[in-house]
C-alpha cells in the first residue's frame, strides 16, 4: 500500500479489518461467531436492553441473524472466551486474560470511594471467597448482607454490597464469570476454576502484555492513530507509544498519512484494502466502528453520541440510536426500540445523513430492519426518508 492514503481507502481498510468485507453466511455457525470475536479481539458487554444487549448486536451486524444461545455457550460453557475489563466490561478470548493481569493487580473499584465498603467488612470479603470455594459459582443474590451494612449502596452502579464485593474480586482477577443467568445476573467462580490452567498460569511482563494488546488493537483497526490504539483496550498513552515503537521496529506496523488526518496513522502489516465494501448493517452504539467518537468523525464525518443519559428534552436524535452502514459510509441514524409486549420493532425516528441517497438508503435500511426484527422475534416498522 502507498504511504499516503485517501480517506476512502482508510475507511475500506478499517471496515475490512472489522469483517465488513465479506458477505454474511447463509447459516451462522459457532465457528462464525468464534472468528468474529477473535477478529475484533473483544466484545463490549452492555445490557441496555432497549433493543438487545450490545454483545449480541455486534456479531449480528457482521453475520446477520443467529442463535444467541450459541454465543452464550461459546463464552460460558466452552470456556474459549471469558469476561474481564478490557474496553470497559468485555468478552475476550481466554488467552487475552493473562495480558490483563498487570491491570487486574492495579485494579481500583468504581465508583471511587467504594473501597470504604470493603475496608469496613474485611472478614466478609474473605468469607465470600470461602463460600465460593465451598459451594461453587454464586450470584450476588445468593449472598447475605454483611452484618450492620445496608443491602443497597446509594449512588453505586453495583446496587448491593454483595455485588460490589464480588465485582471487586472479579476486577482483581480473583474471580471470573462462570455464567450469565436469564435475568443477566453474573454467577462468579474462582478464576482458577474458569480460566484454563495454561492461561491462568502464564506470566507476562507489563511491557510484553501492552505490546500484545496494541498488536491486537492494530489488527482489529487495520489503520489507526496512536489514540485509537490506546482507546481499544483503554491503555495509557505512554505504554501505547512504547508498544507502537516496538511494532514499527519489527515491521508489524507502518506509519502512513491519511487524507485530512492530523495525526500519523499506523497501518497493520496484514491490513487489506478491498476495492469496494458491500455492507448494509445497523451498528450498536457499542460497536468498535463507532465507540471512539473522534475516530467515527475522522473516518465517516459522523458526529455521534449516545443520548441515553441525556434528558429527553435535550436529545437531538433519540434514546437508543444506531448508525446505519451502507457500503463504506454511515448514511443514516435510526432510533430503535423493541416493543416486546406489542411484538414490534419500533422506529421512533430516522435521519438521513447529508449527501446520502434517500431511496437507496431507505430500501437497504428496511431490509436490515426486517432482518433484525426476525432475529428478535418481532415485526418491523418501515422507514421512508
Amino acid at each position: 500500500m502507498p504511504a499516503d492514503l485517501s480517506l476512502a481507502e482508510a475507511r475500506r481498510i478499517a471496515l475490512a479489518a472489522q469483517g465488513f468485507d465479506r458477505p454474511r453466511p447463509a447459516r451462522v455457525t459457532t465457528d462464525h461467531l468464534r472468528r468474529v470475536i477473535r477478529r475484533l479481539g473483544l466484545l463490549q458487554v452492555d445490557y441496555v436492553n432497549v433493543l438487545a444487549p450490545a454483545q449480541y448486536q455486534v456479531p449480528f451486524s457482521r453475520l446477520g441473524p443467529y442463535d444467541r444461545s450459541r454465543l452464550d455457550a461459546l463464552v460460558y460453557r466452552r470456556r474459549e472466551f471469558t469476561e474481564q475489563w478490557a474496553h470497559e466490561a468485555s468478552i475476550i478470548p481466554v488467552e487475552t486474560w493473562p495480558l490483563l493481569r498487570h491491570r487486574m493487580a492495579a485494579h481500583r473499584p468504581r465508583p471511587w470511594g467504594i473501597e470504604r465498603v470493603f475496608e469496613a467488612h474485611p472478614e466478609y470479603c474473605q468469607w465470600v471467597l470461602a463460600e465460593i470455594r465451598a459451594r461453587g459459582p454464586l450470584t450476588a443474590g445468593d449472598l447475605p448482607v454483611p452484618p450492620g451494612a445496608p443491602r443497597r449502596i446509594p449512588g453505586a452502579w453495583h446496587g448491593s454490597v454483595p455485588r460490589a464485593i464480588l465485582e471487586n474480586h472479579f476486577g482483581r482477577g480473583v474471580l471470573a464469570i462462570a455464567n450469565r443467568l436469564p435475568n443477566f445476573a453474573r454467577a462468579y467462580d474462582l478464576a482458577a476454576s474458569i480460566i484454563p490452567p495454561n492461561h491462568y498460569a502464564r506470566q507476562v511482563s507489563p511491557r510484553e502484555a501492552d505490546r500484545e494488546l496494541v498488536r491486537l488493537a492494530a489488527r482489529a483497526h487495520g489503520i489507526a492513530t496512536a489514540s485509537d490504539l490506546a482507546d481499544y483496550y483503554r491503555m495509557p498513552a505512554a505504554a501505547t507509544r512504547a508498544a507502537i515503537a516496538d511494532l514499527v521496529s519489527s515491521g508489524e506496523l507502518r506509519p502512513v498519512q491519511v487524507e485530512t488526518w492530523r495525526e500519523t496513522a499506523y497501518l497493520h502489516a496484514q491490513a487489506r484494502l478491498p476495492q469496494r465494501i458491500h455492507a448494509a448493517a445497523l451498528l450498536s452504539p457499542f460497536d468498535p466502528i463507532v465507540w471512539t467518537r473522534q475516530r467515527a468523525a475522522r473516518l465517516f464525518a459522523f458526529d455521534y453520541r449516545i443520548e441515553i443519559w441525556v434528558p429527553r428534552e435535550r436529545r437531538k436524535w433519540g434514546y437508543y440510536v444506531l448508525p446505519f452502514l451502507l457500503g463504506d459510509k454511515l448514511v443514516a441514524r435510526v432510533d430503535l426500540k423493541a416493543n416486546r409486549a406489542a411484538g414490534t420493532l419500533e422506529v421512533p425516528a430516522a435521519y438521513l445523513e447529508p449527501g446520502a441517497p434517500p431511496k437507496t438508503a431507505a430500501a437497504a435500511l428496511n431490509r436490515e430492519l426486517q432482518s433484525m426484527a426476525h432475529w428478535l422475534g418481532l415485526r418491523a416498522a418501515r422507514v421512508a426518508f
